[in-house]
């Protein structure tokens, strides 16, 4: 995609071309935030599938591999689609946290705050269909259209809230690092110290947000990367284990059937029969 922003709808007959359609798992330059108003979605994301009836909101964040397959329910597929570079808003609050949550879909209650969110889009939907849109409108109600969406997870997770407000800038700023270095062989302290804090303190914090131990969460991203690996390229597992931070082979093999449940072999093959 070229254009910082764009905004589409998927109809019955959208849905059905694309159901029609060859459609492999992929990744994409861009972020994308799928809305759904009517029918169903099959999404395919960290390698896991899973069916959401609407109403729902699912996020992909840039570089994620993921399918996404509408459905129709009671004769109907109706859902907005947003798509955008990651400079056209430098700081949301879903861009870190989607990458690590197993599901990237909230599922919605019919009413009044799903209700408002259909507005903004077709307010957005309005805007950049003008000859000359004003992207700086198309942004604010962008940014009004995430505040609304994390305002009703944090409804849906009342307890955590707290925990979000006090530790949210050392998480994000440590999924930040993670993202630049999670293919070197770095542990724990390595982080904990470019947060100028303890390793104690940042498990802490890993684990009040994320239920997970620091080490838990490099190996999750490592893991992801190596299952993006395993089904794009012809490498072979000892190079992708190389790769990212593993010099050790059998290790490797280790945590991948530990954290997969098969061999990375076993995967590679279930992965490329699924898409062909």
């Amino acid at each position: 995609m070229e254009e910082l922003f764009k905004i589409y709808k998927v109809d019955n007959k959208e849905a059905l071309r694309i159901q029609n359609e060859k459609n492999d798992p992929h990744n994409h330059n861009f972020e994308e935030l799928v809305i759904g108003i009517a029918g169903s979605i099959e999404h395919f994301i960290d390698f896991d599938a899973e069916t959401y009836d609407a109403p729902f909101v699912s996020f992909v964040s840039k570089g994620k591999i993921h399918r996404v397959v509408p459905l129709l329910k009671d004769g109907l597929c109706d859902f907005w689609v947003l798509r955008f570079k990651s400079e056209f808003i430098p700081e949301t609050t879903f861009n870190l946290y989607a990458y690590y949550h197993k599901s990237a879909t909230l599922a919605f209650e019919s009413g009044r705050c799903f209700n408002r969110i259909n507005q903004i889009c077709e307010m957005i939907d309005e805007e950049m269909k003008q000859e000359k849109p004003e992207l700086s409108i198309v942004r604010e109600l962008l940014q009004s259209l995430f505040s609304m969406i994390e305002a009703e997870r944090k409804k849906q997770h009342a307890d955590n809230n707290l925990l979000y407000r006090n530790q949210d800038t050392t998480f994000k700023n440590f999924l930040s690092i993670l993202e630049e270095n999670f293919r070197r062989a770095e542990g724990v302290n390595y982080y904990a110290e470019k947060l100028f804090m303890s390793s104690r303190n940042l498990n802490a914090i890993t684990q009040s947000i994320l239920q997970q131990s620091v080490s838990e969460i490099i190996e999750t991203r490592k893991l992801i990367e190596a299952k993006n690996l395993l089904l794009t390229t012809d490498k072979s597992i000892s190079e992708i284990g190389f790769e990212i931070g593993y010099t050790d082979k059998a290790y490797f093999a280790s945590v991948f059937k530990k954290k997969s449940g098969q061999t990375a072999s076993e995967f590679r093959d279930e992965m490329r029969k699924l898409i062909s």
